[in-house]
């Protein structure tokens, strides 16, 4: 069983939650993300309305422990993070 601390980023207009890449990988869920999230690094900051739920639904079929922590901003860096895609993925990862 795994517990993760995550943290939820808002500002005005949505929501993110901040996850590691590994993570997505090894719930098998890294190609099934939409394009509305967003990465940096190896950090994917999953868009609230579908990818967030679909990670954290996951994590709990996989019996994970997750404590997350909410932020909120005015003007969030998270837009001008590069775009999630299966094809980033594949640079990222070479899988």
């Amino acid at each position: 069983m795994k517990t993760r601390k995550l943290t939820f980023y808002a500002d005005p207009g949505h929501g993110w939650l901040e996850v590691d890449l590994l993570d997505c990988i090894d719930l098998d869920i890294a190609d099934k993300i939409s394009p509305y999230s967003y990465t940096k690094g190896e950090k994917v900051y999953l868009e609230e309305d579908c990818d967030a739920g679909l990670f954290l639904d996951s994590a709990k079929n996989q019996g994970w422990t997750i404590n997350i922590k909410e932020t909120y901003q005015e003007n969030t860096p998270i837009r001008n993070y590069a775009i999630y895609t299966p094809k980033l993925l594949k640079l990222l990862t070479g899988v």
